[in-house]
């Protein structure tokens, strides 16, 4: 009976730890989305520069 228990609760500790890892992946999806609204909204507040440049890697 004591290692059925302890199956179980290994099953239930592994079941907590994936919704606690779903929990924060969402919530760092959500920030993320929130961080890319902010800089489009920034972009849209700043003025176009008169300046032009080329990047080469």
């Amino acid at each position: 009976m004591d290692m059925m228990n302890s199956i179980a609760s290994t099953a239930m500790s592994m079941s907590a730890a994936k919704l606690e890892q779903q929990y924060s992946i969402s919530m760092q999806k959500k920030a993320m989305d929130v961080e890319e609204l902010a800089l489009q909204e920034l972009q849209e507040m700043l003025p176009p520069s008169p300046y032009g440049f080329d990047v080469k890697a």
